[in-house]
């Protein structure tokens, strides 16, 4: 009975969760896609082809064993697939909603690799999840035994959550320190409402409050603490601090007022959100409307970007970016959702830096062509010559990447190892750092990456400060 309930993709075509028409979500921040009804679920489930080997779970980076849930979620056993869902998820809701699936788990679908069209995992995931918490089945955290050690997170975004919850499980009394006025990070300030609502991630944060995870918010480490005293009051120390700092566009004019960093302008606009005051909003220096907004680069940052544009009320949003469509390392299911929303893109153009003296008034652009391949594969852009040309812009927003703070200086920690590139040099298993008893997971690590990420490397480091803090002096000799 249960593989008839399977294996119909053959038969059943695939179908995303009903998308808000363009004209109707490019006024405001809910989520675009409304949630499956049960039937409509259990018959998407039904397509997976339960494959000897799930290329959906070798690609997630969580390992999830997708096949299975899918298989309960089909057969109307949801509490037990929730429950698979969560074993090896922390945080399943949020993942099902901004996890890139179609260059994940659904990009590597069997079935969708020989023509049927993917399952739509995510979207299951997210209904679970969702199910989940409106009957009561995500359980609060009750250790079975409390242990006295005590563990210190710095840094409240994914990562950072993710080991708390895995601490806090076993009993470890657990502090998360972090420099905001709320927990979250960039689940919190840096991505839009439209792709994750923010009481989806304040509910996470109240249950891990509510299971004793203490938040220290508003506090700066090497200047309302420091880096020695907070090793001095734990046992062990995680580092999930991420990366904040903008990549810098160095060309003539980027200082000049309407050039603006990415995180800056989500955060203002997730800010007023929450309904707080944001002064920098208020007097539009970070505010699109009426606007027209050039969005510079080509991942999912710039996406979240142009899209809240759109949202804010801009006169017209256009996107530059060096390489072509199929180069482009956003989401295509991102690009597809921006370019219904009004979003032009404009392939092949590098920013050659901004005119208009003190105020923007346009971004010089340069056109580009791909030319031969690089070690890694990917065609390098090069420079046509005598093709520049000026688009007029009042609001130019970087969406460059992200790159590391100098924790070494911040938090006067030289003895800390980096790596060149200023990241925390950690063990790729363990996540230890050179400092006992410090480990490091996340972005900070591995540079600028996906959620999932940070949230496989969290449950990772926080097995291992377990393993340390029952043999610690075996740990540090290792």
């Amino acid at each position: 009975m249960a593989t008839q309930r399977m294996l119909q993709f053959v038969s059943v075509a695939k179908e995303m969760p009903e998308k808000r028409a363009p004209n109707l979500r490019n006024t405001d921040f809910h989520e675009i896609y409304r949630e499956y009804a049960a039937s409509k679920a259990a018959e998407q489930a039904g397509r997976c082809s339960q494959c000897g080997v799930p290329y959906c779970q070798t690609h997630c980076p969580l390992h999830n064993n997708i096949p299975d849930w899918l298989r309960l979620t089909a057969e109307g056993r949801l509490q037990e697939a929730y429950e698979l869902s969560q074993a090896t998820n922390t945080f399943p809701e949020i993942c099902g909603r901004i996890c890139p699936q179609d260059r994940l788990c659904e990009g590597n679908c069997v079935i969708e690799n020989s023509g049927h069209g993917t399952v739509t995992i995510g979207s299951v995931e997210k209904y679970l999840t969702d199910l989940a918490w409106e009957n009561g089945w995500v359980k609060p955290i009750v250790p079975f035994a409390e242990r006295s050690e005590s563990v210190a997170i710095i840094g409240a975004g994914p990562g950072g959550l993710a080991a708390a919850d895995v601490l806090r499980r076993q009993g470890i009394q657990v502090t998360v320190y972090d420099r905001y006025d709320r927990a979250g990070g960039l689940l919190t300030y840096g991505i839009p409402g439209f792709k994750l609502e923010k009481d989806v991630v304040m509910q996470r944060i109240a249950q891990l409050e509510a299971g004793g995870v203490a938040f220290v918010l508003n506090c700066r480490v090497g200047e309302d603490i420091s880096f020695a005293a907070i090793r001095e009051t734990h046992h062990a120390v995680l580092i999930a601090t991420g990366v904040y700092k903008a990549r810098d566009l160095t060309a003539p004019g980027s200082d000049v007022m309407g050039v603006v960093a990415a995180l800056d302008f989500l955060t203002a606009s997730n800010r007023k959100s929450f309904g707080d005051g944001v002064p920098e909003f208020d007097s539009g220096a970070l505010n699109a409307q009426g606007k027209r907004v050039v969005v510079i680069g080509g991942g999912d940052t710039a996406m979240d970007c142009v899209r809240t544009a759109v949202r804010q009320g801009a006169k017209s949003v256009k996107c530059l970016y060096r390489r072509d469509r199929a180069n482009m390392p956003g989401s295509v299911r991102e690009v597809a959702n921006a370019e219904e929303e009004g979003v032009e893109f404009v392939w092949l153009s590098a920013p050659k830096g901004f005119s208009g003296g003190a105020v923007v008034d346009g971004v010089m652009v340069q056109k580009m062509r791909l030319g031969l391949p690089d070690a890694t594969g990917r065609q390098v852009p090069e420079i046509i010559e005598d093709a520049d040309y000026v688009e007029p812009a009042d609001l130019a927003i970087m969406a460059l990447g992200f790159e590391p703070e100098a924790i070494q200086t911040l938090w006067g920690v030289p003895e800390l190892a980096v790596t060149r590139w200023g990241t925390i040099k950690a063990d790729f298993r363990s996540h230890a750092t050179n400092l006992a008893g410090v480990y490091a997971a996340g972005d900070i690590v591995r540079g600028a990456s996906l959620v999932v990420w940070a949230i496989r490397d969290g449950r990772e480091a926080a097995d291992a400060i377990l393993n340390y803090l029952a043999h610690p002096v075996a740990v540090a000799a290792e």
